[in-house]
């Protein structure tokens, strides 16, 4: 059988002597494994239709009993240039390509789950990275793979839950210290439904939130008497 079907690579890895294997998250399929023949040979056509966060419209052959397809020809939307020449740009993508390939099952599809990492690279490929894109982009898959929680936690303000779930992520920027604090406390949200959830940690983790000896600082003057709010911050808050 052929098709044709949008994807986003989520992972790759060279297979046999001249092959790779991507893992795909399509917009019909869902997460798939496909084969790339001969793309590491110095004349391979298909490279680049295999390489972290490359959105094309694959061609993708298939045999019955046969665990993985094979992507003969497609058509490459959105390699994200900005990202790949950024290093911080670059280390989030890959972090949500993992997060999708270990929170969605193989063979299913979501809409929702394919626009979301769009979305996500889109945003990050034209405004860049913030401290919150990462537990946004976490809270917002939980939710969309039925591990979401429907009243906040950790008495986040329901403001600032709904803000982390629904508002585009270049306007997640903030600086008012409460709500410094409710970021890091929805990164401890993230954390600890990562560590129940994943039997093995992932290859990608990196904190985006703020550092501890600065997230000590906001903590302790949102809650301090006025008297010692003239406490000078710290070189790393500014």
């Amino acid at each position: 059988m052929i098709f044709t079907d949008s994807g986003i690579v989520l992972f790759r890895q060279d297979f046999r002597e001249a092959d790779r294997i991507i893992a795909l998250y399509t917009l019909e399929h869902g997460r798939i494994h496909l084969r790339l023949p001969g793309v590491n040979h110095a004349k391979g056509k298909l490279k680049a239709f295999s390489e972290p966060f490359t959105c094309a419209d694959y061609r993708i052959y298939t045999r019955r009993a046969h665990v993985l397809g094979t992507i003969t020809g497609g058509k490459i939307n959105r390699v994200f240039p900005a990202i790949r020449s950024d290093l911080k740009r670059q280390t989030l993508a890959l972090h949500f390509c993992e997060l999708m390939m270990r929170l969605t099952p193989l063979h299913q599809p979501s809409q929702e789950k394919y626009q979301l990492l769009l979305q996500a690279l889109t945003e990050l490929e034209t405004y860049g990275a913030n401290t919150s894109f990462s537990a946004a982009f976490t809270l917002r898959l939980m939710a969309a793979a039925g591990f979401g929680l429907d009243h906040p936690v950790l008495q986040i303000t329901p403001e600032f839950w709904e803000k982390m779930h629904y508002a585009p992520f270049s306007d997640l920027s903030f600086q008012d210290p409460q709500d410094l604090l409710s970021l890091s406390k929805c990164n401890e949200v993230c954390r600890r439904f990562l560590n129940q959830y994943l039997t093995y940690p992932l290859q990608t983790l990196k904190s985006f939130a703020l550092p501890a000896e600065q997230l000590a600082y906001y903590t302790r003057n949102t809650f301090a008497p006025i008297a010692t709010q003239e406490e000078p911050v710290p070189a790393e808050a500014l």
